[in-house]
């Protein structure tokens, strides 16, 4: 007959030590944090040469005697891609000399966090001004027949295609930054489940 403690170890209401998570080896930590750093010097470039590109484009083109000239200050939404590409890449060469300073100092879960919350906010920006800049960029390229708003862009379309590379690049810096938050997020997830 088994005795009584071996039959209270079985019991489903046990609280079953955890295996503790496999350490993370200094190598993959420095990768991680090596990753972090080139994917914010990235943002950094991508913003910086579509705020340079955005605001040396322009164009002009003639219409009914008058000479018209298009630039980026003519639209409000283009105005805002460009503060937000501003900010953006301010805030990620601010992070990345964190992110530097958190790898020598080791990684606490309160910093990680506010690394985490950096990147979501950084990330909501570059998405609300490439949004806005690629509905107004539609319009411009396109038009709206039923709104009765014509394109513009085969009157300037050097004009149009720069700032369609702009705005690319907007982008590849939000794709940063989603991938920055993806991996600040997993690091939160894993920092918070270790003991």
């Amino acid at each position: 007959m088994a005795s009584p403690e071996v039959g209270r170890d079985k019991s489903p209401f046990m609280l079953q030590p955890k295996s503790l998570p496999s350490p993370v080896s200094k190598s993959s930590k420095t990768s991680s944090f090596n990753a972090q750093i080139i994917l914010r010097v990235f943002a950094a470039a991508f913003t910086l040469a579509a705020i340079c590109i955005m605001t040396t484009s322009s164009q002009s083109f003639p219409l009914l005697g008058f000479t018209i000239k298009a630039h980026y200050s003519d639209s409000s939404a283009m105005r805002f891609l460009l503060v937000t590409d501003a900010i953006v890449c301010a805030f990620s060469v601010l992070s990345v000399l964190f992110v530097y300073r958190l790898s020598r100092s080791g990684s606490d879960l309160k910093y990680c966090f506010y690394l985490f919350l950096h990147d979501m906010v950084i990330m909501g920006l570059a998405t609300s001004g490439c949004s806005a800049a690629t509905a107004v960029g539609y319009i411009g390229r396109y038009g709206e027949e039923k709104m009765g708003w014509m394109a513009v862009c085969n009157h300037v379309r050097k004009f149009c295609n720069q700032m369609t590379i702009s705005m690319v690049l907007s982008y590849l810096a939000f794709c940063s930054y989603f991938a920055l938050s993806v991996m600040s997020g997993n690091k939160v997830m894993y920092q918070y489940e270790s003991p």
